[in-house]
This record gives C-alpha cells, sequence and structure tokens, in this order.
C-alpha cells in the first residue's frame, strides 16, 4: 500500500476495494496532461478539497484553474472515509482552544466548522447530488465515567459559552444546539450500546456515500468548464521567474499559483511548505452484512446517526442505508502491515462488544486510508505568495474541506479570511530531528498508540 513516508509517488496506485466501490462506477479515467499547457491556478490532487477548491474558483472569481490528480478521482482519502459530515477537524477541543486563544477565537473555529456541515449540505441540494445523506445527528458516546463527566461538560461549554450571542452564521441558532443524553435514554432511544455511559448530541451532523459525494463535486467541476488531468502525477516542480513548472509523465502544466491538496496522500518529498509537517494515520474500516430487521430491534439499534466515542484510540459506527453496520478506527502503524488481517479483526472484536448480538456477523468488506493530523492539532489552510495548501483535518475532512476549499480560493482571489488561526499560521515542523524523519514519527505514533490503549481501559 503507498504509504506517504515511505514512497516518493502515490501514482499507479490500485484502487480501494471498499463498500462504497461496490455501490457506484467510476468510469473510463479522463485524459492525462499532455504536452506543455498553462494556467492561472494549478490544483495538484482532485478530492475533496481540490475539486471544490476548483469549483469556488471557477464559479464565483472566473478564475482559469487545472485540476491534476495521480490516478483517477476515487482514489484517495475522498474515497475511503466513513462519511461523516460532522462538526470538527483537528484534535483541540474547544475549551483547549480557548486556553490557548481566547474565547473569541474559539467561537470563530466552531463557526467555521458549524458552517462547513451547512455548506456541504447546501452543495448537495443545490447539485442534487445523490449521495444518500442520513438522518441528521452527531452523537459522541462516553466509554466510562470520567468521559461522561468531560461529555456534560462539553455540552455545556457549547451551549452556554460558544453560543452566547451568536447563531454561527446560521438562520435558526437551535441548529446548533448541543444536547446531553443519560445512558439510559442512549439505550432505549438511539443504540443499546453496552459500553455507553451518556453521549453528547449535536443536531448537524449526518452520513452519506462519501465517493458518491466526491463523484458529484466531479460533475460540479466539469461543468464549469475546469479541465481536469487524472492519471497525471506531479513528479517535479520546478519554479522559475515566478511561474510553477510542474512536470508529469506527459506533459507539464506551467501555472501563476498552485494548491497543494493531496492532504495526507502528499507525498514525503514534495514542497518545504508541507514536507515533514504533518503525520500520515491510517484509518481502518469494517462494513458488515446487511442486518435484518429482527436483528436491529435485538440489537437496539434505532438511529442512523453518525456515532463516535470518546476514547483516545477512537472508534466511529452508523448504520447504512441497507442496514449494514459500518464499524471504524485505527490501523496499522506502517502501510505495508495495512492489509494485515489483525487489524480488521480488532475492530470485529470491538464491534461486538459494543453490540454482542452481532456477534455471528460476517464482515463483508474490509479497507483502509490515510488520514493527516498537524502537530499542534489542528489544520492548516494556508496561503501566500500565490501558494497555498489544506492539511491537517485528521479525519474530519468530509466537512471541513468544502470550508478550507472555499477560503483557498477566497485566499487567491484575492480577499481577506477571518483571522484565524485556522488560516493565519503555516504548519508547524515537527520538533525533532534525530532521527531519520519517518522513523521517528512512526516510533512515536506507536508509542502513541499504546499509551492510548492503556489510557482507554484503565481511564
Amino acid at each position: 500500500m503507498y504509504d506517504p513516508l515511505v514512497n516518493s509517488t502515490p501514482a499507479k496506485q490500485p484502487f480501494c476495494e471498499s463498500y462504497w466501490a461496490s455501490t457506484v462506477k467510476l468510469g473510463h479515467a479522463l485524459p492525462p496532461l499532455k504536452g506543455r499547457q498553462h494556467t492561472d491556478v494549478a490544483i495538484i490532487g482532485a478530492g475533496y478539497t481540490g475539486l471544490l477548491t476548483a469549483y469556488y474558483l471557477a464559479s464565483q472569481y472566473h478564475i482559469d484553474c487545472h485540476v491534476l490528480e495521480a490516478n483517477q478521482v476515487g482514489f484517495g482519502a475522498s474515497a475511503r472515509n466513513a462519511g461523516f459530515v460532522l462538526k470538527g477537524s483537528g484534535r483541540l477541543g474547544y475549551a483547549e482552544m480557548e486556553k490557548r486563544w481566547d474565547l473569541n477565537t474559539a467561537k470563530g473555529i466552531y463557526a467555521e466548522f458549524s458552517q462547513a456541515v451547512a455548506r456541504v449540505e447546501q452543495l448537495i441540494q443545490q447539485h442534487n447530488i445523490q449521495c444518500e445523506p442520513q438522518q441528521k445527528g452527531y452523537l459522541k458516546v462516553a466509554h466510562n465515567p470520567k468521559a461522561l463527566q468531560q461529555l456534560q461538560a462539553a455540552a455545556d461549554y457549547i451551549q452556554h459559552k460558544l453560543l452566547e450571542g451568536s447563531n454561527n452564521g446560521a438562520s435558526d441558532s437551535r441548529a446548533f444546539q448541543a444536547e446531553f443524553i443519560d445512558a439510559d435514554t442512549f439505550r432505549a432511544e438511539y443504540l443499546n450500546h453496552h459500553q455507553a455511559y451518556g453521549a453528547l448530541r449535536l443536531n448537524d451532523g449526518f452520513g452519506v456515500n462519501p465517493l458518491k459525494l466526491l463523484l458529484g463535486y466531479k460533475d460540479m467541476v466539469l461543468q464549469q468548464g475546469v479541465t481536469l488531468s487524472e492519471q497525471s502525477c506531479v513528479i517535479d516542480w520546478q519554479q522559475e521567474n515566478n511561474q510553477h513548472r510542474l512536470i508529469t509523465d506527459q506533459g507539464e502544466l506551467l501555472a501563476n499559483k498552485v494548491i497543494m491538496a493531496g492532504n495526507a496522500y502528499t507525498p514525503k518529498r514534495f514542497h518545504a511548505a508541507t514536507d515533514n509537517k504533518y503525520l500520515p494515520i491510517l484509518s481502518n474500516v469494517i462494513v458488515t452484512e446487511p442486518l435484518t430487521a429482527e436483528e436491529l430491534h435485538i440489537a437496539g439499534i434505532h438511529t442512523t446517526q453518525v456515532t463516535m466515542d470518546t476514547r483516545i484510540l477512537k472508534y466511529y459506527y452508523r448504520l447504512l442505508p441497507d442496514n449494514r453496520l459500518l464499524f471504524g478506527g485505527r490501523g496499522a502503524v506502517w502501510g505495508k502491515d495495512a492489509h494485515q488481517p489483525i487489524y480488521g479483526q480488532r475492530l470485529k472484536l470491538a464491534l461486538d462488544k459494543c453490540f454482542p448480538i452481532l456477534a455471528n456477523k460476517k464482515v463483508q468488506f474490509n479497507w483502509t486510508g490515510w488520514i493527516a493530523a498537524a502537530f499542534d492539532d489542528m489544520p492548516h489552510v494556508y496561503c501566500q505568495n500565490g501558494l497555498g495548501y489544506s492539511l491537517g483535518y485528521c479525519g474530519a475532512g468530509v466537512s471541513f474541506s468544502s470550508q478550507a476549499a472555499y477560503r483557498l480560493a477566497q485566499a487567491i482571489a484575492g480577499e481577506t479570511l477571518p483571522n484565524l488561526p485556522l488560516y493565519r499560521q503555516p504548519l508547524p515542523s515537527h520538533p525533532s530531528s534525530i532521527l531519520p524523519f519517518g522513523q521517528v514519527k512512526r516510533i512515536g505514533q506507536w508509542g502513541y498508540y499504546h499509551y492510548g490503549w492503556l489510557k482507554d481501559r484503565f481511564g
């Protein structure tokens, strides 16, 4: 499997045999970049961020752009994730944001995350994207009594500090209310989860088929007349006289400005702006065979709302439209180990502990994909001197990529972005230089996983 810390290029990689890939056909690839071409803005990567940045540049600012995709649209993280459109990105809580900066900054970031969810919903409706949006609601489940107290505090913080005096850009602030649910109510009305101590519910999250959403974005971009070149991996990047020269195996693209939109699939050596400035993390997802109506009733699964727990090594899950249960969590540390069966087996064991009645249900799909974490635990959408990137969604890119793309387009067009750390600070570098960079990160990740396992188990 392609590993961003090992392989120099993501080109010519096999497509992921995910559940999503079984629901829709990708069709034939668009022609690759050939010969020498020119554009105002080159966009590297045709996932959510790259496609939507192109869409906003073309539709709102009438700026010429050209998107380069290393494989075919549907290869990377945008087609491998769990399809959770939820408020949040990075690993910082809002109270932590207030301590790091101030309350107004925390409110501003909360508003951006809220607008991201609303933006995805608006795009789906406006362009009639058939991506199977499900029941609204994001459930965060407390996995022990201490986590329960933290969720109660989080619900109170959101309701009484972040929402005070502001509707966060919404016409009705009730759409952003945080609701605390006690354990008995949660098990009776939502999920009969055998490890749940209660939950926090936010009203504006929902699930989608992420590949169908991505292909909907692709259609939007093509309808705007944007050039999209598939099978066009950038193998060399030269800067000459304030112009960027992006070289592929069959052509070259000359651009005045460049947006890097590969997120976790960005190679280890690509550009100084992103090299050695993020940690790629493998996420693993399993999907069961369909559950019968009787099994759903006995298991106590009463909702299709997207759900995640409070563990350090989080599990996330939801009931799909065809009554399969999706369940995800961390995968291997190294890409070379991604397809070892132990990681899918661990997820199934975790699923069975949550819903013991489903222990005999078979897993029919098992796949992995990379997510990206920045070293300060927050995403960075940064543009300076005609070079921009968005990186570090930490698993919440289905929603925040839409807001990031909108802000990138604004920046390229010369507009002023909100004065928030998300948009004002470049990616920080890794603090250690003792060992080779990849080795440092993976050793640290291995240690963090063991710490997280102990912390989650013993509190």
